[in-house]
This record gives C-alpha cells, sequence and structure tokens, in this order.
C-alpha cells in the first residue's frame, strides 16, 4: 500500500498574538515525518523511523513553546 503524500495530521496548534504554530505529522515511505510551521509557512522538517518519536518530539516541542507564552488553540 502507497503513502499518500498529502496525508497528514495537525497534531497541535499554538497562538501568540497574530501568530501561530502547527505541528503536522505525515507517514513516509521510511518513516514518519514532523513538520512545524508558523503561519502556514514551513519552518523545519524532521524525519524519524517510528511515529512514537515523531510524536514525542512534537510533544516537547509543545512544552518548550507553552514555557515562553503560546497557548493551545485548535
Amino acid at each position: 500500500m502507497g503513502v499518500d503524500a498529502d496525508l497528514q495530521d495537525r497534531l497541535w496548534r499554538v497562538r501568540k498574538r497574530h501568530d501561530h504554530v502547527d505541528a503536522l505529522l505525515r507517514a513516509t515511505a521510511k518513516g514518519w515525518r514532523l513538520q512545524f510551521a508558523r503561519n502556514d509557512r514551513a519552518l523545519i522538517v524532521w524525519e524519524f523511523r517510528t511515529e512514537r518519536e515523531a510524536r514525542d518530539e512534537a510533544d516537547r516541542k509543545l512544552r518548550e513553546l507553552q514555557r515562553v507564552g503560546w497557548n493551545l488553540h485548535w
């Protein structure tokens, strides 16, 4: 079964003032891609072997952003 390159899940969104940051997770042929986007523009993309590793990194980044004043927003 092939992987749909356009199929991704938003894990979370945080807001601060008029900006937002999203964590997006996508399955790839080689594992999992975690992308962070600010105001819908890609900031960074990381590749992980497992979904758990990608989700753990997204959780770490969320806690880091919350510590500096970003608030969860869906």
